[in-house]
C-alpha cells in the first residue's frame, strides 16, 4: 500500500497536513506529489516535505494511483472536469475531502465510474488530532478503502458511513464541532475574566479544563452522562450550574444549532454539487 503513488490536486492547510500526517507516519516522500496553481503553496511543499510538486493538475495525477481532492467546493466541478479525460486506463481511487460535494455529482462529473470514497475530515487534523468520516461508492473494494482509511489516520480518528446522507449530520457534528467547543471556552474565559480573573489566569485554566475534560472523557469506559454525574456534587457549585444552563434549555438550543448546520450542508451541497 505505502508504494501506491498519491497525488494532492489543491495544497492549502488540510493537503499540506495530510502530506505531513502520511510521511511522519512512514510513507515515503518519493511517493507523493502535489499540485497547485499558487506558487508560494508550491513552494512550501518543496520546503517542508521534498515531494514533486506540479503547476498544473494534469501533469501531477500521470500515474497516480490515489488522487486526493482538497480543492474548495465551488472549484470541485471544474478541477474533477479538468482532470477527467486523463485517469483511463489507470482509473486511480479518487478521494474527496470537499464539504458538501455528493459522490453522484463527482461521478457525473468524471462521466466514468471509478471508485470514489467522500471523507469529511475537520480542522484539528491541522495538528493530527482530527476526526473524520468516510463513504465509499459501490466500485470501492476492500483495499481501496483501506488506502482511504490509512491517509485520514495519518491525522486522526476515521469512522466510516453506510449511508452518505449522514455526511450532513458529521458535518454539523464534528465539522463544525470544534467552533462550538472554542465559543464555549470563550465564554467561559470572558465570565471568569468579569468575575475578577486575570485574562491570562482565565485563559490557562479555561484551556486546561477543557483539554482535561476530553481526555478524562477519551480515557474513560463510561459516558458523558455518568461523567458528568460523577464530577456533579448533590447541593454542590457544579450542581447549581448546570442547573442554570438545563433551565435555559441548553439541549434544546444544540439540538437546533446542530440542524440548522445539518440543513445548510444540505444547501449548499445543491448548490455546488447539483440536487439529489
Amino acid at each position: 500500500m505505502k508504494n501506491n503513488r498519491i497525488c494532492f490536486i489543491g495544497c492549502g492547510n488540510m493537503g499540506r497536513s495530510l502530506i505531513g500526517g502520511l510521511i511522519a507516519n512512514g510513507y515515503m516522500p518519493k511517493n507523493i506529489c502535489g499540485a497547485d496553481p499558487a506558487k508560494e503553496q508550491r513552494q512550501k511543499l518543496r520546503a517542508l516535505f521534498d515531494i514533486e510538486v506540479f503547476q498544473q493538475n494534469i501533469d501531477a495525477i500521470k500515474n497516480a494511483d490515489m488522487i486526493v481532492l482538497a480543492v474548495k467546493p465551488q472549484l470541485m466541478e471544474a478541477t474533477v472536469k479538468g482532470i477527467a479525460a486523463e485517469f483511463d486506463p489507470a482509473r486511480p481511487l479518487i478521494i474527496s475531502i470537499a464539504a458538501g460535494i455528493r459522490l453522484s455529482a463527482i461521478s457525473a462529473w468524471l462521466q466514468q465510474d471509478l471508485a470514489i470514497v467522500r471523507v469529511m475530515p475537520n480542522t484539528p487534523a491541522l495538528i493530527q488530532a482530527g476526526a473524520t468520516a468516510l463513504y465509499a461508492n459501490d466500485k470501492t473494494n476492500t483495499a481501496q478503502r483501506e488506502s482511504a482509511e490509512m491517509i485520514m489516520r495519518s491525522v486522526g480518528l476515521t469512522v466510516w458511513l453506510d449511508d452518505e446522507s449522514l455526511m450532513d449530520v458529521v458535518t454539523a457534528l464534528s465539522g463544525s464541532g470544534p467552533a462550538y467547543f472554542f465559543l464555549l471556552m470563550e465564554i467561559m474565559e470572558k465570565a471568569a475574566v468579569k468575575m475578577g480573573l486575570g485574562q491570562k489566569q482565565a485563559r490557562l485554566l479555561t484551556l486546561e479544563t477543557a483539554f482535561g475534560a476530553a481526555k478524562m472523557a477519551i480515557e474513560s469506559e463510561s459516558d458523558a452522562a455518568t461523567l458528568r454525574r460523577q464530577v456533579t456534587s448533590p447541593g454542590g457549585t457544579t450542581e447549581q450550574a448546570l442547573n442554570v444552563l438545563t433551565e435555559a434549555n441548553i439541549e434544546t438550543l444544540f439540538h437546533a444549532a446542530l440542524t440548522a448546520a445539518k440543513q445548510r450542508s444540505i444547501e449548499l451541497a445543491d448548490t455546488f454539487g447539483g440536487k439529489k
